[in-house]
């Protein structure tokens, strides 16, 4: 098994792409192929002790920036970093990406470059955010597709539970859709269609959920459209950053509250990790012909780390196939009625 990283991507390359690079080879033992420029990430990686043998650099002359638009990049920068990692995973020199890199980008190149499954109208993205529980709930779609049908949504829980139970080993996954009420016949033309067919799966539905019980573990799947799982995802990630930061600001101003932060030490930072992105590492792009997993773009050597890791799971978990055959079985149903 190979896994190939975009080496130039995100807001902290290539210094946090290498050091999780080493980390999960030291850690799961993987071979690893990284793009970039092959003097930089020399250097880099030249600060570090590990087996080299399970390295592999391939040079790459252009970088895909933040503010480049993305499908005019794919086409353009046909040798920058993401572009040639993503050609690997479409060749099949490399089992799957992760990339920290320009998010429009790396879903125009899943789509362009790698291709999406026979079968599926459109790809979903599909983040994690923390629950109270400790765990994580997946919404899919988190911003691939603004504007969806039913039948995007049904294709979105099928996906994201097949990634759930192989790739996060969440048994039986608890599948909701989001809404504006619990009570079925709720929320536009989109969310009362989308439901009448999400009880037609095979998958274990339990019906609408609000945003507000987004994070109280109710579900372990939130199916949306893009446009409403991106408003949750950056509100969740907003809340959780303000939480920390009101209760830092609460604790340092007086001598009382700095005494109770230290009393409070260790479950202060269970706290910070239970909120932190960096242990979920990235989102998969479901619904394309190889494993592509957008790691976050602020993403430090952790993140990259579990990125990888997520990767290899993707990987030998046969996700691509299993995929294929719920598309199969869709197909068949919709032949039948």
């Amino acid at each position: 098994m190979k896994i190939v990283i975009d080496g130039m991507g995100g807001d902290n390359a290539p210094k946090s792409n290498v050091e999780g690079v080493v980390n999960a080879i030291k850690e799961y033992g993987v071979d690893i192929i990284i793009t970039g420029d092959k003097e930089i990430l020399e250097n880099e990686f030249a600060k570090h002790e590990f087996d080299k043998s399970k390295l592999e650099i391939v040079h790459t002359t252009e970088i895909i920036e933040n503010e480049d638009k993305p499908v005019k990049a794919i086409r353009s920068k046909k040798d920058s970093s993401m572009v040639v990692a993503l050609r690997m995973v479409k060749e099949n020199k490399a089992d799957a990406i992760v990339s920290a890199g320009n998010t429009g980008a790396l879903l125009a190149g899943g789509l362009f470059v790698v291709g999406r499954i026979k079968g599926i109208d459109r790809p979903c993205l599909c983040p994690a955010i923390p629950n109270v529980k400790g765990g994580m709930t997946l919404i899919a779609d988190g911003g691939a597709n603004a504007d969806c049908k039913p039948i995007n949504l049904v294709e979105f829980a099928g996906m994201s539970n097949i990634y759930a139970s192989k790739v996060l080993g969440i048994e039986n996954p608890r599948v909701a859709l989001a809404n504006v009420g619990i009570e079925e016949g709720k929320g536009n033309d989109l969310a009362k269609k989308s439901y009448e067919e999400l009880k037609k799966l095979n998958l274990n539905f339990i019906g609408n959920i609000e945003a507000r019980e987004l994070i109280n573990s109710y579900t372990d799947i939130v199916v949306c459209d893009g446009f409403t799982g991106n408003i949750l995802l950056k509100s969740a990630e907003g809340i959780a950053m303000s939480i920390l930061g009101l209760l830092k600001e609460t604790f340092l101003a007086s001598t009382k509250g700095k005494l109770g932060a230290m009393l409070l030490k260790d479950d202060l930072r269970k706290l910070k990790t239970m909120m932190d992105y960096s242990e979920y590492g990235g989102a998969p792009l479901l619904g394309v012909n190889g494993g592509v997993i957008k790691a976050h773009g602020s993403s430090d050597a952790k993140a990259i780390k579990n990125a990888i890791n997520q990767a290899i799971k993707f990987a030998k978990g046969d996700v691509v196939e299993d995929i294929k055959e719920f598309i199969k079985t869709i197909e068949e149903n919709s032949e039948e009625e």
